[in-house]
Order: structure tokens, then sequence, then C-alpha cells
């Protein structure tokens, strides 16, 4: 009850003009940011937090808010649209997006994104307000041995799970594992793999090879083989009513948007996890779990229902840990920490005690926030549709352009421009061969992470590798790492046996 009466008070807090303007604003721009290529929530965040230094701190904090999950709502629009993620959570929302496109379906993957993200984000929102802090407190149970555990276990997952042939989904994993460990090592501080090049000694930035690989290389395809709008199966009238989905389509995305909701927030309160993290795992529940979980990849809607589920309640997820513990749970939420801290607010426990107004108005202002930007995001599906009828001759060289300053725009280099045009040829060529991308990207993404929490795991245990067994949670998560290992081999065991069986039988 006092949890009900602190969201109300929250809610006499944020509806206010200026906080309701706040959460709008926030909002809109999370979308723009979101959907352009090389920006992301940390960068739009980065951008805006002097502007909101001279405001109240609550309407500060709302609009950083709203912009935060804004922004996963814009990520999805160009990964559906061109197949080129907005940032790093909308890679998997492409998997199943960007086919959907190909099948005239653009409208239908847009306002499943949307609705999904709405359902996600408000079960994120909805645990955040009555389990934020115990949440947080689960969250403080993965250590570095617990977090590396439970990466190591995605990347044993995405090699088979993402692609009709896991030996070429483990290739693809590999390469990204190996691509991920150039640069200066975070561990020693030795530069790995950089021959002698000074653009490398930072590494491989994230959206230079995100952009080349699902960009560019989509700008051969289309240049290889010339589609017109109306071979997709399109029409000239596209607006929301063509969108829309029917009901069992509707009845097929919830079940998806509320388990992927709950594990995507369990993910976020994670330290380092992020909203990548959220949106991978739930994808993998989905291609598990799911009643269409074996033709996920080939243009689903539940695909993408997963994936923008758990990146915005993983979004959500975030807070937990930061107002309770003022531990960030991802890039985006230690930049908001930095902004507590110059605005004189200090996250911890006390901060529910001695700032409530805050802490409840930022929360309510989260509801407000999602319902406006679900409602932005709907309003402008049928602008965004009408991209689907633009003629290929056209395209081309505007998503070539996209490619280019959206490369150029992270480090201000042309070694970035030119990295971004090899990727996308070299992914043109595996994309040919079969060799799924998305494993590559996703094996990118994780392991620098999962070095880190390695050599801190390591590092906790004096070099003793039993610290992965002694903890409870770490040796669970080996152990299933274990049988995700072994399934095929003891599936393809038990089926020779039955061959076998069944061949005797028969003589």
């Amino acid at each position: 009850m006092d949890i009900l009466q602190s969201l109300m008070q929250g809610f006499a807090t944020s509806l206010t003009f200026s906080n309701i303007l706040a959460a709008l604003v926030g909002a809109g721009l999370g979308i723009i940011v979101g959907a352009i290529p090389g920006l992301g929530s940390v960068t739009g965040i980065a951008l805006l937090l002097p502007l909101t230094f001279q405001m109240d701190p609550i309407t500060g904090i709302i609009m950083l808010g709203a912009l935060y999950y804004g922004c996963m709502y814009g990520g999805s629009y160009s990964a559906i649209l061109l197949n080129i993620p907005g940032d790093a959570p909308a890679v998997v929302t492409s998997l199943d997006g960007y086919p959907l496109s190909q099948q005239g379906h653009g409208g239908k993957a847009l306002f499943t994104a949307n609705i999904s993200s709405f359902i996600g984000g408000t079960v994120g929102i909805i645990m955040l307000t009555f389990m934020g802090p115990i949440l947080a407190h689960v969250g403080l149970m993965f250590g570095p041995a617990e977090v590396a555990a439970l990466i190591l276990l995605a990347l044993c997952s995405i090699g088979w799970l993402l692609g009709d042939n896991p030996l070429k989904g483990l290739i693809s994993t590999f390469i990204g594992v190996m691509l991920a460990t150039i640069g200066i090592g975070t561990a020693f501080g030795q530069p790995r793999f950089t021959f002698d090049s000074m653009y490398l000694l930072n590494g491989i930035s994230f959206i230079p090879l995100v952009i080349g690989m699902f960009g560019f290389s989509q700008v051969l395809v289309m240049m290889v083989n010339r589609v017109d709008p109306s071979a997709k199966g399109l029409s000239g009238r596209l607006g929301l009513k063509e969108s829309l989905l029917d009901r069992k389509e509707a009845l097929s995305i919830l079940p998806v948007s509320l388990r992927s909701g709950v594990l995507g927030n369990l993910v976020g309160i994670l330290p380092g996890a992020g909203a990548t993290t959220g949106s991978f795992l739930s994808y993998v529940l989905e291609k598990k779990v799911g009643r269409n979980g074996a033709e996920l990849g080939k243009g689903r809607i539940q695909g993408v229902a997963a994936s923008e589920a758990g990146n915005n309640a993983a979004a959500a997820g975030s807070f937990a840990p930061l107002l309770s513990l003022g531990i960030p749970g991802s890039g985006t939420a230690a930049v908001l920490l930095g902004g507590l801290m110059m605005w004189g607010l200090q996250p911890g426990p006390l901060l529910f005690q001695n700032n409530p107004d805050f802490v409840w108005g930022l929360i309510s202002s989260m509801y407000l926030g999602n319902v406006m930007a679900v409602l932005a995001a709907l309003a402008i599906i049928p602008f965004l549709v009408k991209l689907l009828l633009i003629p290929a001759s056209i395209m081309i060289p505007v998503i070539a352009v996209v490619c280019v300053v959206g490369s150029y725009s992270v480090n201000n280099s042309m070694f970035d421009v030119w990295f971004m045009l090899g990727a996308g040829v070299v992914a043109f060529f595996m994309t040919a061969a079969r060799y799924p991308i998305a494993p590559l990207l996703l094996a990118f993404v994780l392991t620098p992470r999962l070095e880190t929490s390695l050599r801190q795991a390591l590092d906790i245990s004096r070099g003793d590798p039993m610290i992965f067994l002694r903890s409870p949670i770490a040796a669970t998560l080996l152990t299933l790492i274990l049988l995700f290992v072994l399934y095929p081999l003891a599936k393809r065991l038990f089926m020779t046996v039955r061959r076998r069986g069944h061949k005797a039988a028969a003589e």
C-alpha cells in the first residue's frame, strides 16, 4: 500500500505541464536519436545532459529517462526498413524485421516493434515499481564470475541458434570474438593484433562494423538484385490501417512480449549486461520455447516482438541498481549517474528516504513517457513505410550516403569509413556463402564484457579457476553450457542408435 501511495504522489509530481512536456520532448528526441545509426542512447544522453543542468532535477531526469527508452523504440526503425540497426540492441530486431520488410510487411514489423516495446517497457517499469530494491540486490549477487558464466552461456548459444548451419554459425561467432580482441587489452594494456597501426589501438568501433555488415552489404545486394517495390507485393497505399495486426497476430505476440519483458528486466539489472544482452537472450528464449521458434530469422513478427520487448524491459531494469544502489547497469545508466551526482543527488538506499519526490516522480514519469513514446512511434509509421515504395535506384545512393556519414561521425575518421566498406564487402560474400552475420556481431559485443569479467574473477581468486564452481550461480550456468554443447551430440547419437534399432527390427 505504501508503494501505491508513493506512486500516486509521484504521478502528482510528474503530471505537471513542464514534466509532461519534458517527457514528450525526451521521448521524441529518443526516437530520432535511436533511429540514426551511429548515435544511440549513450551519445544522445551525453549531448542532452548539459542542457538539463538549469532545469529542476525531477524535470531533467524525466527528460533524460524518456530519451533513454525512446531510443529503444527508434533503434528498430532503420533495422527493419534499411537493415541498418540504429544501435546494438536493434541487431537482433533486424533478423526478422528486415525480412518482413522484404516480404511487404514492413508496416506490420514496425507496429509489432512498437507494441512489443510498449508491453516490455511496461513490464519492466511495473517490476521496477514494486521490486526495485529487491531486484537491485539480486543484481549484486552477480559478481564477475557469474557475469562471465552468463555471457559465456550466451556465446555458446548464438552459434547454433542463429543460422541453419551450426558449424557456419560457430565460425561466424569465432570471427566476432577475434575481431573483439583487436586493440589494447584491458587486462595488461598491451596492443593485440594491431599490426602496428595506430588506428587499431582503440580496437574496432562497433558502429562502422555493424553499418558495413548490415547496411553497406545490403547496398551491394540491391546493386546485384535490383528489386522494384512492386515486386514485394506493396501497393501504393500504405498507412497505419495496413500495418495493424489482426487478432491472431496480436494474440501471438502478447505472450512473447510478456515473457521477454520479464527476462529482459532481470538481465537489465545485472551490472554491465545492458539492453543488447537482454534483447538477445529474449530472442534465444523465444527460439527455444516459442511455438514458431524454428522459423525465427526468416521473417516472423514473434522474433521482432521478443527482441524489442527484451531491450525495452532491460532499459527499465537498469534503473533498479542505479536508484537503489548507485550502481549503473549499463553505459547509459553510467551517464545518468553522473547527471544525478551533478544535481547533488546521491543514488543509493537512502535516496528513497531522503528524496522520495524525485524517485517516485521519475518512476511515475516512466509510465507516462512510455505511453507518449508508443503514440509518437505509431503516428509516424505511415510516413516510415513510404520508404518501402522508393525505387532501388534512389535508395542505393541514399543508403550508401547514410552508411558513410554514420561511420565517419563516430570518430571523425576516414579509417572507419574504409573499414565499413571493407566489412560490407566481407559480409556480402559471407551472406552469399550462407554464413550468418548476426552471430559475428553479437559475439563482438559480448566478448569485451566476458574478457573483463573473466579477468576480474581470476584476479579475485588469485588465478584459481575454482571460483566458477564455488559460486552456485556460476556453477549452474556452466552446467547449462555443458548441456548446450552436449545436447546436439547426444541427439545425433540417439537418432543413430534409434535408426539402427529400427533397421535391425526390420531385418
